[in-house]
């Protein structure tokens, strides 16, 4: 089963079905494979063979996944590459990954040109929108290269379901960048799982809003093109126009990261669009808080889903979705469970163990870290056999994760462990706090980190964003938090921000703020 036989259904079942909705342009899936297989036979002409790669920087757009499904068609392997990142990271994965050909939009001439030295193994440049200025023999119109190729499919590749269809690299948060290696069957078998999970049909329609280079929304590529659904693209993030293209195009599903839709529902303009069309909205990438769940469901008036999973395992590994006899629960019970990380992914085995490798109690007290194993799960990072090692032992991957799980086998992770604060030899979990936070009436936004403490060795650092034209204390923020959690648990300070610092996929960038206070700390100590 190769990824390339996803297109291929859709073509021959819903030839005249809407597949792209771009902007202004519209194209059905026969349209649509006709310029796929034009990028596909440019590839071939340009030498680009089985194993090669194909790297692709980007924003949200019909190129992004013309170039995903174009890439495989010639047997080569697809590195799509966060635009977020600094040049000289840019220029790192693409000389790591031994990328060949680079698509690009022309946005980030700048970021490209300032390492063109450094990326010698970049032998062509496909460069998409405002192309003036951009001048060198690498450099290439890909709309001129698509016009010029012919559209007649190709021959099927050589490859089969266990060779490499994607490198995601990571962020490099705990050093150099890894560049995870997912198989035709992983990405497939996961989205076959999804299908069968959230029940997917050509029915769908698929708004792609969190970026196409991270798997919070990439996975969807091959599942709605499987079933026959709708792709909408939102080129960038914003609330509003999120809002009004669910509403104009009839979005029935997407899946975004917990921060953009909390900046949806407490968007002033929230009230004033229809979303009868949702059947279902999922979230993903990050811890989300309780109370951000129920504005969603009071909102948006459709079905929740939480979803956990990382870039290794393709990515779902567990969804809250409700098992038939919770579904007799009270609303208030419903909403519990939804707000969990969720019960075990239909594709995935999955345990939480403690340091000793034994199941933890299903009691939601007693934590442990997450592991799994299946067949979405990576074989392993590309070129880093020693990084393989210390992630997957004896078939199982040991995802970092602390979590606690309960009787029905629902999971909730309650920290990463290097997120953990230890103050005074207590452990806290950060989203704990975080969540009592978010029910706070005056935040709209917050991340809670251990910063150095002389007495304490940590203490919990609670930054925040207010809502416009709310106001709050310091110890305000801290006593409401005293009166809901253990006060070892409450924030021993709040600092007040305008915003928070994000990744490259939209989830707040906890790393980014913890080192500000250890940096600090650290001139200090030396």
């Amino acid at each position: 089963m190769v990824l390339n036989e996803t297109l291929k259904k859709a073509i021959k079942l819903f030839p005249k079905k809407q597949a792209i909705v771009c902007g202004e342009k519209r194209w059905t899936y026969q349209e649509f494979g006709d310029r796929i297989n034009r990028l596909s036979h440019s590839l071939r002409i340009f030498g680009i063979k089985r194993n090669d790669k194909v790297a692709i920087l980007h924003p949200n757009c019909h190129t992004f996944l013309e170039a995903y499904y174009a890439i495989p068609q010639v047997g080569a392997i697809s590195v799509p590459i966060n635009y977020r990142l600094s040049p000289k990271e840019i220029a790192f994965i693409l000389r790591d990954s031994e990328s060949r050909i680079l698509i690009a939009d022309s946005m980030f001439k700048n970021q490209v040109g300032v390492v063109r030295e450094e990326i010698r193994g970049i032998e062509k440049i496909l460069w998409t929108g405002e192309v003036k200025g951009i001048q060198g023999a690498m450099d290439l119109n890909y709309e001129e290269v698509l016009g010029q190729a012919e559209s007649s499919p190709l021959p099927a590749p050589s490859i089969d379901s266990e060779d490499i269809a994607q490198i995601y690299y990571t962020s490099g948060t705990t050093g150099r960048p890894k560049g995870v290696m997912l198989s035709h069957k992983n990405v497939a078998t996961h989205a076959l799982s999804t299908i069968a999970e959230i029940h997917l049909t050509d029915r769908d329609v698929w708004i792609h809003v969190a970026p196409l280079f991270h798997l919070a929304d990439a996975w969807a590529t091959w599942a709605v093109t499987w079933v026959g659904g709708t792709h909408v693209l939102v080129r960038d993030f914003d609330a509003k126009v999120v809002l009004e293209t669910i509403q104009r195009e009839k979005v029935t599903l997407t899946n975004l990261i917990p921060t953009m839709l909390n900046l949806m529902v407490n968007h002033p303009d929230v009230g004033k669009f229809d979303y009868q069309s949702l059947r279902v909205l999922l979230s993903g990438g990050a811890p989300i808080a309780p109370e951000v769940v129920r504005k969603i469901v009071e909102t948006f008036k459709c079905d929740y889903i939480q979803t956990y999973g990382m870039t290794e395992t393709s990515p779902y590994l567990t969804l809250s979705l409700l098992k038939d006899p919770l579904k007799k629960l009270s609303s208030e019970d419903q909403l519990r469970f939804k707000s969990k990380t969720g019960r075990e992914f239909i594709g995935v085995e999955l345990k939480v163990v403690n340091d000793h490798g034994e199941e933890v109690k299903m009691d939601e007290k007693e934590v442990g870290e997450i592991i799994v194993k299946g067949d979405i799960v990576t074989k392993g990072y590309w070129k880093l056999p020693e990084e393989t090692k210390k992630s997957i032992k004896d078939g199982w991957l040991y995802t970092g994760d602390m979590a606690v799980i309960d009787e029905e086998g629902y999971v909730t992770i309650v920290d990463r462990k290097k997120d953990m604060i230890l103050t005074g030899g207590e452990n806290v979990y950060s989203t704990e706090v975080e969540n009592v936070l978010y029910m706070h009436p005056a935040i709209l936004e917050c991340a809670v980190v251990g910063i150095p403490d002389l007495k304490w060795g940590e203490a919990v650092k609670g930054i925040v964003v207010l809502k416009p034209g709310q106001k709050a204390t310091e110890q305000d923020i801290i006593q409401f938090c005293k009166d809901k959690i253990a006060h070892y648990k409450a924030p021993k300070s709040i600092d007040f921000i305008e915003g928070l610092p994000r990744t490259g996929s939209g989830k707040i960038h906890k790393k980014g703020l913890r080192d500000r206070y250890w940096e600090g700390y650290e001139k200090k100590v030396h």
